[in-house]
């Protein structure tokens, strides 16, 4: 499909209008009723935003593909309105070298249904002791600028300022995963009345927002770009905008499942007390953090939604809580978990959305061909949205291997009908092409 019509779509909710997508990129948008295309789409009632982008995906290949790989990954996440994820470096072997980013970018470029853009690794081997082939990396054919040991912490002040002072050298970035190691031994829940109720062990906010008040400290002293990773408590937004007033280059991310569900999910919901699916670092937390976030996310505190994917095989997850690993799905419910907690709340529209599921992302990445307004001349990168429906999650009809979402059993606003990457369908009628 060379070229293709979309027939009266809402553009950032605005307007009907037509947007015709040829050889790869936005041709024309308006009233086009005689315009012709090899395939027209129907998008009558539907929302047009820019090709979602996340930064923070797990796609598990290479070393953990009973758990995913990058086609399943790719697949679940055009079947969320995403056109590009960030693949974070925790695989085995970690990517911490040219050859293991190459390897990763290579597996988007022939198995992807969406743009793969490898995050490379900031220490070697997530180890904490010396600095990862950074320069390698950033030289690299996947052209890495966002480094992270995601899943650990730089706890290091002095490793975390030598890497801050190396990516300057190329505009990258370093997205810490801001947890002090020391506080957090063993802990399993959000540090609080339900943690103490169920006589799990505590993850105290202070072992999030100490680290991330250091690391915007260590960045300005640099002068160097800082990401945040998945922010979770109501202090780490008070550190981030006192960051952002002072001018320092400081920017953050909030996932879906923070701006939805509390630590009370693991007490009563659903599917039961003590139910590892609801296991995820940072923790839930409380509905105060909850709606410091929403707020910070509209306000433009925080950046950018990221979903921060993390599957995990049935037998990782179905076990006491203890022994359960951390983290949850979400490519394929991240745009029907922001219409309710952003959208519904009236704290985003549509054109929010776009800015912080698209455009913000895509320029944190550097990624120059995504995130762009759906305008003439632009590639033609496009997610078509019906608000209009709710539907319960299902997780058997998810396009991921994995089944860890925290959703099952809910019901949700929204579906994603088309995605098109760079003018080609990914998905249509909500389904993979």
């Amino acid at each position: 499909m060379t070229t293709i019509l979309i027939r009266g779509a809402r553009i950032l909710g605005g307007a009907p209008s037509d947007i015709l997508l040829r050889d790869g990129v936005v041709a024309e948008t308006g009233d086009l009723a005689g315009a012709k295309a090899g395939h027209t789409v129907d998008a009558d009632g539907l929302i047009a935003l820019p090709g979602l982008v996340d930064l923070h995906t797990h796609l598990r290949e290479p070393g953990r593909e009973d758990a995913e790989t990058v086609e399943t990954g790719t697949q679940a996440a055009a079947r969320g309105g995403y056109t590009a994820v960030h693949a974070m470096a925790n695989t085995s072997p970690v990517a911490d070298t040219a050859g293991v980013v190459e390897q990763v970018w290579r597996l988007g470029q022939e198995f992807g249904h969406c743009d793969v853009q490898p995050v490379g690794a900031v220490t070697s081997g997530l180890e904490g002791r010396q600095l990862a082939e950074l320069g390698a990396m950033a030289d690299s054919a996947a052209r890495v600028r966002v480094f992270s040991d995601d899943g650990k912490c730089v706890s290091d002040a002095v490793l975390m300022r030598r890497a801050l002072e190396y990516v300057k050298a190329f505009g990258g970035v370093v997205a810490q995963h801001a947890q002090e190691p020391r506080l957090t031994e063993g802990a399993q829940l959000n540090e609080g009345e339900v943690s103490a109720r169920l006589g799990l062990t505590g993850w105290p906010a202070v072992a999030e927002e100490a680290i991330i008040a250091r690391d915007c400290l260590l960045a300005a002293h640099v002068g160097s770009r800082l990401h945040v990773c998945h922010v979770s408590t109501a202090g780490s937004v008070e550190i981030i905008r006192w960051a952002k007033s002072k001018g320092w280059d400081v920017t953050a991310e909030v996932t879906p499942h923070h701006l939805l569900l509390t630590d009370s999910c693991a007490e009563r919901s659903p599917l039961g007390p003590y139910n590892p699916i609801y296991k995820v670092n940072p923790p839930l937390r409380t509905a105060d953090d909850v709606r410091a976030l929403r707020e910070a996310l509209a306000d433009g505190t925080i950046d950018c939604v990221a979903t921060d994917h993390a599957p995990h095989p049935v037998e990782d997850k179905e076990t006491e809580w203890g022994a359960a690993a951390m983290g949850m799905i979400g490519l394929e419910t991240a745009l029907s978990v922001v219409q309710e907690a952003m959208v519904e709340t009236g704290l985003l529209d549509w054109a929010g959305v776009a800015d912080r599921m698209s455009a913000r992302p895509a320029r944190i990445g550097r990624l120059a061909g995504h995130g762009r307004p759906i305008e003439a001349g632009a590639p033609g990168n496009v997610t078509l949205y019906d608000p209009s429906v709710r539907q319960p999650v299902d997780p058997s009809a998810m396009a991921s291997k994995s089944r860890n979402t925290p959703y099952e059993g809910l019901t949700l606003p929204g579906r994603v009908v088309a995605t098109f990457l760079r003018g080609r369908p990914t998905v249509l009628e909500g389904k993979l092409v």
